[in-house]
């Protein structure tokens, strides 16, 4: 079991990469070692919005498939598999499949790994959390979200994380709104969060997201200002994914070059959804 003797997590086996069928359309980043610079656009018409919010249709679903299997006793390689089926079987591809070298459908970051979890032959156990984040690509575009689970029964501190990291995202949503300098969705998050003396990881962001998976814009989930001063416009489709700590906001990156983990070891949640900006403020394009 790939844990140490505190029970803090150490990378484990990781199982080839699964294979997606030919007839699935690929984005342009796969087979090479990058994506090619973003020279769009980070606003959409509605068409394309609606484009969008059908990748992140399915995305959610499989989120939500991949979540009914979370118990204790299961590996985070077979939820990638399950998440993995879920988007091929509806014509999808995993964003993050072959992804700058990325060898898996799905992130899966448990306890302390803030983010970019890589599935492995890792058990969960009971009182574990574990994040979700999966991206699908249809139709040329990508809609990304992820989501924190509780494994069976979790400390009340856990669970009190997790549902503030929830109720941190809801706040950033409200804060969209035309006109408004993006540094304010980090405002509303940050001062949130620090109600309960939890940690905000800074260098790890929302992110632009639609004919990119990552476009370039940045979206940070701090207080900001006076930087990141650009104004939403309507019509702008960006992701907002705070990921709060029970300790410093400090990480350590794995050898392997993804695993993201606070340095402290403390427990990490993170929640996500891609959103569009409205005359009225936000609709979100990844519900299931």
């Amino acid at each position: 079991m790939p844990r140490d003797s505190s029970g803090h997590l150490r990378a484990g086996r990781i199982s080839p990469p699964r294979t997606v069928p030919a007839a699935i359309p690929r984005p342009e980043y796969v087979g090479r070692r990058g994506p090619r610079e973003y020279e769009g656009t980070n606003v959409y018409e509605a068409g394309q919005v609606e484009l969008i919010r059908e990748s992140g249709r399915i995305a959610a679903r499989a989120v939500e498939a991949v979540g009914l299997a979370i118990r204790s006793g299961v590996t985070t390689d077979q939820l990638d598999a399950i998440g993995h089926s879920y988007l091929i079987e509806n014509d999808e591809y995993p964003s993050t499949l072959g992804y700058r070298g990325y060898p898996k459908s799905v992130c899966t970051s448990i306890n302390e790994v803030i983010c970019h979890g890589i599935p492995d032959d890792t058990l969960l156990e009971d009182g574990d959390i574990i994040n979700i984040d999966i991206t699908a690509f249809r139709n040329g575009v990508h809609g990304d979200l992820s989501k924190t689970f509780i494994v069976g029964a979790a400390s009340q501190a856990a669970t009190d994380l997790v549902e503030r990291t929830r109720e941190a995202l809801n706040r950033g949503i409200k804060a969209v709104a035309p006109g408004r300098e993006i540094n304010v969705i980090g405002r509303a998050i940050e001062s949130y969060a620090k109600r309960f003396g939890y940690g905000v990881v800074r260098d790890f962001t929302g992110h632009g997201v639609g004919e990119a998976f990552h476009s370039g814009l940045v979206i940070p989930h701090y207080d900001a200002a006076p930087d990141f001063a650009q104004p939403m416009e309507v019509g702008m489709v960006f992701t907002i994914e705070p990921m709060l700590t029970l300790g410093s906001r400090e990480w350590d990156m794995w050898p392997d070059g993804w695993t993201v983990t606070t340095r402290d070891k403390s427990l990490t949640a993170q929640f996500e959804h891609t959103l569009v900006v409205t005359e009225r403020g936000a609709d979100i394009l990844t519900l299931p």
